[in-house]
């Protein structure tokens, strides 16, 4: 007998529909899988085979024979089991007829018949429906998941026997249903708020700024001045994540495997902080097998990058690409797979060795020599990325202490999401561009046109500061945003000034 079936492969963050085609033949009772399977794909023999019993269904008597078509991508993961085992059973079960051919089908089995949640159940599902499945059978954990995709009918089942039942059209079951709106619209905390964060006022303008155009933050100051404070509250100021954005980031989460357990799509945006010790591919993804890195995992949120110069400079470099493009793409023997890193880099780094260099309590050790040395661990190339540096000094006691109540988060957010309405208006007709940090060259001189005071200022600070073009180009990016936050239509030279005062590492702090 034979028997076809569908499911899915992952490459990248998207997926690809697998065609499972079961034969059953004579000869010893055995199981052979083909079709480019990879070490955990050849294991399901045993796990099928077992589960398949004991589940209460007999196993077949002859030669099976499971071949996963297009034969040229590799299939990789358990989540073929569960569609395997429905084709043996199928064997000796009548289902309903056209019940394979309308189903994808997707899950790993445990020996009892259980099945198991798998990664990327957001890419699987958005396949299966380009496909033209009308219905696909999920494991229960990965329901959420699979619901964020309309058009498709979702069918959580918890162990094979339910998912038997569903093709035979006796379990008389519903397709599961979740109210979207509602479910992005509970599921949104982050339990901190900018109010806690005491004095720093500067900061948390720049931090606005930042935040309101997208553009990244380097933050400057000796220990305990509250830079990873202020960093992890940036989420917290950013708008809401639309469904589409949300879908986008619990992909490349999925993806990872890391929100198996869960199941849940992410609502609040990615904060990604990784030590100073990852790896080039940890970072930027990669290993044997692609997978994303922190970059793509703080897709649509935060990168932090905490003691920066303490990270190895070929780590640091390659985040070039992914922070002019907004995607990395890793390319091997094989295979090129692209992820997407649309994230916001926000970085805090000590101002010497020590820390204390400007710290007016303590006294910093370092020589002049070793403050170069420390700071050149950063390329020009890569500072030049960075929209905004800001210097983050000590904190006085009477600013620790004061009960003086700072401006909540929701207070901030509302000011950032009035500036951003600016600027949906004004790139409504611009391919690819929501916010003024992906303008383009060529937006840059129509959107960011400065008076004769703001052009001269602008021209000044050129020349003494010996900005690059890149500079000077984030320089007009992060005015246009301040003007956006006033509420301005022109760019004058007060917002010129603040945008030049936020180069403070090109104002001669390597010296």
């Amino acid at each position: 007998m034979f028997s076809r079936l569908y499911s899915g492969a992952l490459v990248g963050v998207d997926a690809v529909e697998v065609e499972i085609e079961v034969n059953e033949g004579g000869g010893d009772p055995k199981m052979i899988i083909v079709g480019l399977p990879d070490t955990a794909v050849k294991e399901s023999r045993d796990r099928v085979w077992t589960a398949v019993g004991n589940s209460g269904y007999a196993r077949p008597k002859g030669r099976m024979t499971v071949n996963l078509a297009p034969a040229d991508i590799k299939k990789q993961g358990p989540s073929f089991d569960l569609a395997i085992a429905l084709g043996l059973v199928f064997m000796q079960e009548d289902f309903q007829e056209g019940a394979l051919e309308q189903t994808a089908v997707f899950g790993e089995l445990a020996l009892n018949g259980h099945v198991r949640e798998v990664k990327g159940m957001l890419s699987l599902a958005e396949t299966a429906r380009e496909a033209g499945r009308r219905a696909m059978i999920v494991p229960r954990g990965n329901v959420i998941e699979a619901c964020m995709i309309s058009g498709i009918d979702v069918y959580g089942v918890s162990n094979l026997r339910e998912a038997v039942e569903l093709l035979q059209g006796t379990s008389g079951r519903l397709p599961e249903s979740i109210d979207r709106t509602a479910y992005f619209r509970s599921s949104r905390s982050y339990g901190i708020d900018f109010s806690e964060v005491k004095g720093q006022l500067h900061v948390k303008r720049a931090i606005e700024v930042a935040v309101c155009g997208n553009h990244n933050l380097l933050m400057v100051g000796p220990p305990g001045t509250g830079k990873s404070m202020l960093a992890k509250r940036m989420v917290t100021i950013m708008p809401d994540m639309s469904e589409e954005e949300a879908i986008a980031a619990t992909k490349v989460h999925s993806v990872a495997g890391l929100i198996c357990n869960t199941g849940e799509v992410l609502v609040s945006r990615p904060f990604r902080s990784p030590h100073h010790t990852v790896s080039d591919a940890g970072l930027l993804g990669g290993s044997q097998n692609p997978r994303p890195g922190e970059v793509s995992l703080a897709h649509h949120g935060v990168l932090f990058l905490d003691e920066l110069p303490e990270f190895r400079r070929s780590t640091l470099e390659v985040m070039r690409q992914p922070l002019e493009e907004g995607r990395v793409v890793i390319s091997r023997a094989a295979t090129t797979t692209a992820f997407p890193a649309q994230f916001m880099l926000v970085a805090a780094m000590n101002p010497c060795p020590c820390g204390y260099l400007s710290d007016p309590k303590r006294h910093c050790r370092c020589s002049p020599r070793q403050i170069t040395n420390y700071r050149r661990r950063i390329s020009g190339p890569l500072l030049d990325r960075i929209d905004l540096h800001v210097d983050v000094p000590a904190i006085d006691f009477k600013e620790l202490v004061s009960e003086k109540e700072a401006e909540a988060s929701c207070q901030l957010r509302e000011r950032i999401e009035r500036a951003r309405m600016f600027q949906a208006s004004r790139y409504m007709n611009e391919s690819g561009v929501v916010n003024n940090a992906t303008m383009t060259t060529g937006m840059i001189k129509k959107y960011c046109r400065l008076d004769d005071e703001g052009s001269g200022l602008l021209e000044q600070a050129m020349g003494q500061l010996h900005l690059s073009a890149r500079a000077h180009g984030r320089i007009l990016k992060v005015s246009r945003t301040i003007a956006d936050l006033a509420g301005e239509k022109d760019i004058n030279s007060d917002h010129v000034l603040e945008a030049i005062q936020y180069r403070s590492l090109d104002r001669g702090g390597q010296e």
